[in-house]
Order: structure tokens, then C-alpha cells, then sequence
């Protein structure tokens, strides 16, 4: 969960990079500009905010994604830490 007194939203484009989606910003903001990012059928672009709780379909190379934001983080971490910043919802179980 966010800490205390962070806030409740993050840049999409810094929110694909910190969970790991994009090896770096600049190549979220490519994959954004190419309109691979929407959230409740909208296209977004680099200056659109994610929440906890957004559900996101992206197109990550040839794979079509869809995961729930679980959480914000300030800070790029390893994978694992990444990995608890959101759910695929289509994970086989």
C-alpha cells in the first residue's frame, strides 16, 4: 500500500516503468505515444495518472496484457517488489 501522506496517484508513464513493464521511461512513453495503454477503453498518453485499483489492457511487445494496479511506488525496485504493484487478471492459477 502507499505510505502515509504519499499520493494516491502516480504518471502512468513513471507507474510502467517503476512495475517493470518498460526497461525505462522513455520506452513507456513510446509504448504510451503509440497508444498501446487504456484504461476503462480510454487511450492513454504520458500525462494520464493511475490509481490503485485501475484496470489496464497494454500491449507489452506481441502480448496483449490486462492488470490491476495494486499499488504505488516512488522508486524502481527488483522484480519481485514490482511484482506486488499490480495482479494479471488473466494469470492462469
Amino acid at each position: 500500500m502507499t505510505a502515509e501522506g504519499a499520493p494516491d496517484r502516480q504518471r502512468i508513464d513513471t507507474w510502467l516503468w517503476v512495475a517493470r513493464f518498460c526497461r525505462t521511461r522513455a520506452l513507456a512513453q513510446a509504448t504510451l505515444a503509440d497508444g498501446k495503454v487504456r484504461v476503462r477503453g480510454r487511450v492513454l498518453d504520458k500525462g494520464d495518472h493511475v490509481k490503485a485499483g485501475d484496470v489496464l489492457t497494454l500491449v507489452v511487445g506481441s502480448r496483449l496484457r490486462t492488470v490491476e494496479v495494486l499499488d504505488l511506488a516512488s522508486r524502481r525496485g527488483d522484480a519481485a517488489t514490482a511484482r506486488t504493484l499490480w495482479r494479471d487478471l488473466y494469470d492462469p492459477v
